[in-house]
């Protein structure tokens, strides 16, 4: 799947193998939300983000409509891509919204600015995926934090 913002001049590619994983992944869980931690890269000038692996929390707090993660594990799990692809890091989050439309509610949003202003995340543009889901129909919502605004993906 590829998305841009032409707005921005911002596009995202992810192979469906992938999409189709985290979807397995949060149905998994269902009526819960679930979610985890991106993975991935720029291309050289910096305008196409390549989603390539996500790294599931081990400690997460789950209900049908929240989700929080720790990150008790992860490092080590960073670390390795770090070490194995050094061209691949964090780039944000994604997480399910059972029955429900993939569209940023307020918690998403400080989740966002929470990852802004840490210290250890050292990422001034997260991308946020939401995949909104219902049983007959997904719909996916990729968003990216650019200049201080939440912007979609189309």
């Amino acid at each position: 799947m590829n998305v841009r913002i032409e707005k921005i001049g911002l596009s995202l590619a992810i192979d469906d193998e992938l999409l189709n994983s985290l979807i397995e992944k949060g149905k998994s869980h269902y009526p819960n939300e679930f979610g985890g931690f991106l993975i991935g890269y720029y291309s050289d000038d910096n305008r196409c983000l390549h989603i390539t692996d996500t790294i599931l929390p081990k400690n997460f707090k789950a209900s049908k409509c929240s989700f929080e993660r720790t990150t008790k594990g992860v490092d080590k799990k960073l670390n390795k891509y770090y070490e194995e692809t050094p061209k691949k890091f964090y780039i944000g989050e994604w997480h399910t919204h059972p029955n429900c439309s993939p569209v940023p509610s307020s918690t998403d949003i400080s989740a966002i600015n929470a990852i802004i202003n840490s210290q250890n995340a050292c990422l001034a543009n997260p991308v946020l995926l939401i995949i909104g889901y219902s049983e007959t129909q997904v719909n996916f919502g990729f968003y990216v934090w650019f200049e201080n605004k939440l912007y979609k993906y189309e």
